[in-house]
C-alpha cells in the first residue's frame, strides 16, 4: 500500500512538473481601447456614431469614461460620447480617448471626409499557430469564422497534443495567461488531426488568443495569437 502511495505521489510530481512551461507567470496584459465600428469615410453633412470598448489589464471587458477628439474640428467634429459630424471635405484624425484611475489609453484612425459614407472591410474568418508553453506536445494551425451565427473554431490537420496530460482544457481569451474570465470551450478529446468547435453568440472579433491549459493543476500548456 505505500508503494502504492509512493508510485502515484511521484507520477503527480513529474506530471506537474512538467506541467510547467514558465516559471514565472504574470498574469497582466496590456490594457487597450478598440473601436468597434470603424468607417474609411464619411458623407459630407452627415453624422455617424462611433462605439469604442476597453478592455483592461487581465484582458476583460471594463466600463471606463470614454472620450473623442478630432484633428481638425473643422472638417469633423465630434462630441464625448463618439458622434461625429462632418463638416467639410478633408481628412482627419480621429482619436478614442479611455481614462483608468491609474492611466489613460487611446486609439486612432484616419477619416476621409466626401462624398459618400463607407465602412472598412472587415476579414470573415482570423487565424494563428499554437505553440507549446510547457514540455508536452502541442502544435498546429487553426482559423476561426462566423458560420451561420456560431463561431466556429477549425483545428488544423497539422494539429497534434500529448496524450499524456491529463485534464487538457481549451479556451478563447484576451488574456493568454490566465483562464479567468475566459471562455472555456471544453474538455480536449481530439490530440491529432483536423477538428472544429462549434459556439454560439460568440464574435469574430470578441477574442484575441486560443488557450490550452492543464486544468487539474491550473498550469498554462500552450497557446496561439489570433491574427
Amino acid at each position: 500500500m505505500k508503494n502504492s502511495i509512493w508510485f502515484l505521489g511521484c507520477v503527480f510530481l513529474t506530471i506537474l512538473s512538467s506541467c510547467i512551461g514558465d516559471d514565472v507567470i504574470d498574469d497582466a496584459v496590456e490594457p487597450i481601447v478598440r473601436i468597434e465600428n470603424l468607417i474609411d469615410s464619411i458623407q459630407v453633412g452627415t453624422d455617424y456614431q462611433f462605439e469604442a470598448s476597453f478592455l483592461n489589464n487581465v484582458g476583460k471587458p471594463e466600463s471606463v469614461p470614454l472620450s473623442w477628439s478630432s484633428s481638425d474640428s473643422d472638417v469633423v467634429s465630434i462630441t464625448d460620447d463618439g458622434t461625429a459630424s462632418a463638416l467639410n471635405p478633408g481628412s482627419v484624425i480621429i482619436t478614442v480617448f479611455a481614462q483608468t484611475s491609474a492611466s489613460t489609453f487611446e486609439e486612432s484612425f484616419d477619416l476621409n471626409v466626401g462624398a459618400s459614407t463607407t465602412t472598412v472591410v472587415q476579414p470573415t474568418s482570423r487565424s494563428g499557430v499554437i505553440r507549446t508553453t510547457s514540455s508536452y506536445d502541442l502544435t498546429g494551425d487553426f482559423t476561426i469564422e462566423e458560420v451561420d451565427g456560431s463561431l466556429v473554431v477549425n483545428i488544423a490537420e497539422n494539429y497534434r497534443a500529448s496524450t499524456a496530460l491529463p485534464g487538457l482544457y481549451v479556451y478563447l481569451t484576451n488574456n493568454p495567461n490566465t483562464i479567468a474570465g475566459a471562455l472555456e470551450i471544453g474538455a480536449v478529446e481530439v490530440f491529432e488531426g483536423a477538428h472544429a468547435y462549434s459556439l454560439a453568440s460568440v464574435g469574430l472579433n470578441d477574442y484575441n488568443h486560443i488557450l490550452y491549459y492543464c486544468k487539474p493543476f491550473n498550469v498554462k500548456v500552450g497557446d496561439g495569437e489570433i491574427q
